[in-house]
């Protein structure tokens, strides 16, 4: 790993990257869900483990095209979405409407201290280079209440990669990054998170996909 760039580069790459796919991005990942059931099975875990602990606002992390966040109401959550990239908001809010989306960065999220009931990374976390998830995941502490629920999905394996085209064959810079459950496990434990399921699968989401679900420990633990 440690492959691509290591400096704020990577978020205006990220951000330049799926402003010119975000069309055709939506319209490739809309329907899915429909094929990926365990990914369902998983989303309904989390909400009803959000709702269980007494329920509170979601945020999507990186929510694209919003068809996460959207499912997620559908399954009873208060879920909101925010992306770096422009363009993936006006396409979550047309397609979407009613639901809120807004612009921002997991690297700043703009959330208050302790305000979230849970947090949502749906493969969002695959463009962060390794020196800069410690940082991310500290962000995802603060913002989440003691006992939050955060649902992480990404790609397993240990090599990253340059893309330069993407959907639609829209040309794209940035690196994606597969991460093994370990490694992960570890940068969520020293975030002060317990991992409480995971597993690995291959899906329409992925290859090789891993999903993780976690509760922020409360400041006593």
């Amino acid at each position: 790993m440690g492959i691509g760039p290591h400096t704020d580069s990577w978020l205006e790459n990220t951000r330049l990257s799926y402003d010119t796919v975000a069309a055709s991005y939506a319209d490739r990942v809309r329907n899915l869900l429909d094929e990926t059931p365990e990914e369902r099975t998983f989303l309904a875990l989390f909400a009803d483990l959000v709702h269980a602990n007494g329920g509170g606002p979601v945020a999507d992390i990186g929510c694209g095209s919003g068809r996460i966040t959207a499912y997620l109401r559908r399954l009873g959550a208060d879920a909101f979405g925010i992306d770096l990239s422009p363009r993936m908001v006006e396409v979550a809010r047309r397609d979407h409407s009613g639901i809120r989306f807004e612009l921002g960065s997991m690297t700043e999220l703009a959330l208050d201290d302790g305000s979230m009931a849970g947090l949502v990374a749906w493969y969002s976390l695959i463009h962060v280079p390794d020196n800069e998830i410690s940082s991310v995941f500290r962000h995802f502490h603060r913002v989440l209440r003691p006992g939050g629920l955060l649902l992480l999905s990404f790609h397993v394996g240990d090599e990253s990669k340059l893309h330069t085209q993407g959907y639609g064959g829209h040309p794209m810079k940035l690196h994606v990054h597969r991460r093994q459950h370990d490694r992960m496990a570890a940068w969520l434990s020293d975030a002060g998170f317990a991992v409480e399921a995971h597993q690995t699968l291959t899906s329409a989401e992925s290859t090789l996909g891993g999903i993780i679900v976690a509760r922020r420990r409360s400041d006593t633990e």
